[in-house]
């Protein structure tokens, strides 16, 4: 059996705004469930639906532990790691339907 490979994303609701940190196995599915209010808690609860960053990851496990890296970090860092593929925090989300987004 392979292993799934991983995503590790972080959703906003607006430049600069609230960030949340997930990851997931199949990235267009879970964003597609945080846009339409599918997915309860946290997200939902502040409108958390601007994808403003994305990796992937080889192994499922491998983007679990990068995910709980990245929930320790202080806003700043995460902002900086948002910044230096995103400098306009542009929802990116429409780019995982491009053949190479």
């Amino acid at each position: 059996m392979t292993e799934k490979i991983g995503w590790v994303y972080i959703l906003t609701n607006r430049p600069n705004g609230i960030l949340y940190t997930g990851v997931t196995s199949n990235l267009i599915r879970c964003i597609s469930e945080h846009r339409a209010g599918q997915i309860t808690g946290f997200t939902q609860r502040h409108g958390l639906k601007l994808l403003v960053y994305f990796e992937r990851h080889d192994t499922i496990l491998a983007a679990i532990a990068r995910e709980k890296a990245i929930k320790e970090w202080k806003r700043s860092y995460k902002t900086r790691l948002i910044m230096a593929s995103n400098p306009n925090w542009e929802d990116l989300y429409p780019n995982l339907f491009q053949p190479n987004g």
